[in-house]
This record gives structure tokens, sequence and C-alpha cells, in this order.
């Protein structure tokens, strides 16, 4: 989970570890949330999901800033984020 602005070390930091964890053969989920969602747009993140990140945007920031929802992610609430969480072996969250 992210939730810094894309600007913030913590995103690049979560970027880079998504990215060892599938050169490694991991399934990895990333649910963008708060300040992280404009992110959703950055470039590196495309190329990831091009290699197999599942992304996900928490559409309740998205609204609150006024951003359109689109094919750049899964969308959804706090319930799939629960559910990511209960069935993973490692998180990681981003602050």
């Amino acid at each position: 989970m992210v939730s810094v602005a894309p600007d913030a070390p913590g995103f690049g930091q979560a970027l880079d570890l998504a990215a060892k964890a599938m050169g490694d053969g991991e399934k990895v989920f990333l649910y963008c949330i708060d300040d992280a969602v404009p992110g959703i747009s950055d470039p590196r993140l495309a190329k990831l999901r091009e290699d197999g990140l599942n992304l996900f945007g928490c559409a309740y920031s998205m609204r609150q800033r006024k951003l359109p929802l689109d094919e750049s992610a899964v969308f959804s609430g706090l319930s799939v984020l629960s559910d990511i969480m209960a069935d993973t072996d490692r998180f990681e969250s981003f602050n």
C-alpha cells in the first residue's frame, strides 16, 4: 500500500520493492490511496503493470481529488484493500 505522493521518496521505494519482488517471481498487488492516487498515471507504474503488477487505486481518494477513473488501475474501496491484506504473505506500507 502506498499513501505518499509520487514525488515522495516512499513512492519510489514502493515501486522499487514491487519491481524486485516481481523479478523474484512474486505476484505483487499495489494499492494506491490518499496522496498516492495521482501517481497511478506515473509512467513507472505503467511499466510495472506491463510486467504483471496488479494495480489498485482508492476510488474515494480519486474522487476527492477530482481525478478521473480510467483503465489504468482497478478502482475500489477499502474492502478490497482489506482482502489484499488478509490474503497476502507479506504486506508493506509506504506512508
